[in-house]
């Protein structure tokens, strides 16, 4: 009798488990997602996709690349909201979008120090053929700076939540100063909540 009421109970609680399992499938990475009113891709896409378009259809951009391809430096975006948002993968996404472009070069100083530690290995080490090292002083410095800020507005009344971030991207010349382009992108969501049985 113990045997087989042990038995039972392993049963129902191995199709338990089963029943409880996740299903993990792929869905469509650029489809809208509305999981909840926070930050989401497809903020991300939409705004990097906003900056790259304006800034490769620019005036001033079409003939700053025109003949050139001007070296650019990234500066971490600033986030301004009360989210913890990865604004790393919003400029990583810009950066990559113009340099498929063709007419922008980028220097990631996220990797000087690593750049700096190879750097001393083939020339301190005695361990890298000296005429294959590469030397101290010949990277190409940054032309240009873009830099930027992503801000955010909520409201919660109890019964609605309206969120509102701006987005804003500049480029500076670091010679002169001067911002040759800049732009803006705004986004609001609105999260109506419910009452059971209504």
């Amino acid at each position: 009798m113990k045997k087989t009421l042990m038995a039972v109970s392993l049963g129902v609680a191995a199709l338990t488990l089963v029943g409880c399992s996740n299903q993990i499938s792929y869905g469509d990475a650029t489809a809208v997602e509305t999981t909840d009113i926070g930050f989401g891709s497809t903020d991300l896409q939409k705004i990097a996709q906003e900056m790259t378009d304006d800034m490769l259809t620019f005036p001033a951009i079409v003939a700053l690349t025109a003949n050139d391809r001007p070296v650019v430096y990234v500066e971490r975006i600033k986030n301004k909201t009360t989210e913890h948002i990865d604004t790393e993968s919003i400029s990583d996404t810009i950066s990559t979008n113009l340099l498929r472009s063709g007419k922008f070069r980028f220097v990631d100083m996220g990797r000087v120090e690593a750049v700096r530690q190879q750097l001393e290995f083939q020339n301190d080490s005695g361990m890298v053929d000296p005429t294959s090292a590469i030397s101290f002083g010949k990277q190409i410095g940054a032309q240009y700076m873009l830099y930027g800020n992503l801000s955010s507005i909520v409201k919660d009344n109890g019964k609605k939540k309206d969120v509102y971030y701006k987005f804003t991207l500049r480029l500076m010349d670091l010679q002169t100063g001067i911002i040759e382009w800049a732009d803006e992108t705004e986004i609001r969501k609105q999260e109506h909540r419910k009452k059971f049985g209504l």
